[in-house]
């Protein structure tokens, strides 16, 4: 479908576009033109990556008090600290006396900040503590009026660290909404909880952030082409006919998620996303529901993105098949935007706390090997993604109007259909069979909705009565 029944003089006029996909995205009709735009960009800047939630790392990147790294929200760059109270605080890197940025390493142990333009101090919490010749330069002036710039926000989920740079948005819960039950499945496992396996990896794309959010939030249809040498070698242990057994799940606007599932004993595994039996067996109900541990006994895969722009894939991988065995590996990654047609990609592997370190090792190598800048996956990955951007900024999409077509999953389309009883025990629209694009088209909505919130308002985080298709991309004010 060509989109031929859209205004004439769309273009690249960025209202024009929202509004083509706000009209279009019931019909899986998405305009090219909105990757690599640099007026798109300046506004998901600003309409996005300013207003939700977004992801600043996991609390086991900072064990002790005065550990900090350096994150970002859209391109600007902010301190996660933990302080002497526990409590952790995402600052602005910027002095207020001339904005110099004041974090001089990427993370570390401190006691405090000092700009190097003229000496001002900041604290762990980021308050003015002095700076040189204080009496002389600014006698009575007010230093608590003076200290770093605080994310307005901030709020830990699972140990993940979001914050938002907007007051009206919605509580950290409200906005993931269903999304946490599945977050819960995956980090709830046993009573050790999930941490981090290191610092994360960055490699920068000549693509736009929304491909891999895209792609994460539950393309599994690729598998079978982009990705099939992959399988040959053994480095995926699961077919492409059973992989794209399972479902599609669009959690709570904006966020969405895919399972490859089997769907009974008889059905080839692995269980519990190939982890060994030494560390599934200390998985249990004591953080989590029967209904969840029971989901995630059965399952070989779970992809799912956050929106904007945090992804975590858990599945079975091995470097070398000839002499390991695929074992179950987390990666956890933030789609980083760098400018239009750019994105950074900040990578962690994630491991349970209870893993051997032996087991720890070898998740974190398979996960070199498949899913890392040098990676099999993330090879056969970015080729089409940088494309992608390069075909948005075409002066061909522009005049021709370009869609990109997501209609998979649509009524008629494929054999994706909707699971309407009770028989899934999650929240969320759900859809069984992964061949289906209704998980997209869910990061889409909520996108358009997004882009075109006016300031005070905020996009619903909650399906109407109505199916997931016909959902309108209208706002409504928050509390």
């Amino acid at each position: 479908m060509t989109g031929t029944n859209r205004p004439k003089s769309r273009g690249v006029d960025v209202d024009g576009l929202l509004k083509a996909l706000a009209e279009g995205i019931d019909e899986g009709l998405v305009p090219a033109s909105l990757y690599g735009n640099p007026e798109v960009y300046q506004r998901e800047l600003r309409q996005v990556f300013s207003r939700c939630w977004v992801f600043m790392g996991h609390e086991s990147e900072l064990p002790n008090s005065g550990d900090y790294v350096v994150r970002k929200i859209g391109e600007d760059d902010f301190i996660v600290t933990r302080d002497q109270e526990g409590s952790i605080n995402v600052l602005f890197d910027a002095c207020r006396h001339r904005g110099v940025k004041v974090a001089r390493a990427s993370s570390g142990n401190t006691k405090g900040f000092v700009c190097p333009y003229h000496g001002w101090t900041y604290d762990i919490k980021g308050q003015l503590i002095g700076a040189p010749l204080w009496r002389s330069a600014f006698g009575d002036m007010d230093k608590s009026k003076n200290g770093l710039l605080p994310a307005t926000q901030v709020d830990t989920y699972q140990g993940l660290i979001f914050a938002t740079l907007d007051a009206d948005a919605p509580p950290l819960k409200t906005y993931l909404g269903g999304m946490t039950w599945y977050l819960d499945l995956v980090f709830g496992l046993n009573e050790h909880g999930i941490e981090v396996l290191g610092p994360p990896q960055r490699f920068v794309i000549d693509a736009d952030w929304k491909s891999g959010a895209d792609n994460f939030s539950g393309d599994d249809y690729h598998l079978g082409t982009l990705h099939r040498s992959a399988i040959d070698i053994g480095a995926f242990p699961v077919s492409f006919a059973e992989n794209m057994k399972g479902y599609h799940i669009q959690a709570s606007p904006g966020h969405s998620l895919s399972f490859s599932m089997a769907g009974s004993e008889e059905e080839p595994g692995p269980r519990f996303f190939g982890f060994p039996e030494e560390l599934s067996k200390t998985f249990d109900t004591s953080r989590i529901s029967a209904e969840q541990l029971a989901a995630a006994r059965m399952s070989r895969v779970f992809v799912g993105n956050v929106f904007p722009n945090f992804s975590l894939l858990l599945l079975p991988t091995t470097d070398d098949a000839a002499r390991h065995p695929a074992t179950g590996m987390l990666t956890m990654r933030c789609w980083q935007p760098k400018g239009p047609g750019k994105v950074e990609v900040w990578n962690w592997y994630a491991g349970y706390k209870n893993m051997t370190p032996e087991l720890k090792q070898r998740t974190y190598t398979s996960g070199l090997a498949t899913f890392s800048m040098g990676g099999t996956f993330e090879i056969d990955d970015t080729e089409p993604w940088i494309t992608v951007a390069r075909t948005g900024r075409s002066v061909a999409a522009e005049t021709l109007q370009m869609d990109l077509n997501y209609q998979m999953g649509l009524p008629g389309v494929g054999i994706a259909t909707e699971i309407k009883d009770d028989s899934w025990p999650g929240p969320g629209i759900v859809y069984k069979s992964r061949f289906e694009e209704g998980v997209q088209r869910n990061m889409y909505r909520f996108y358009a909705a997004m882009m075109q919130a006016p300031q005070g308002q905020f996009p619903s985080t909650k399906f109407d009565e109505e199916p997931a298709e016909s959902i309108s991309t209208g706002v409504s004010e928050t509390a």
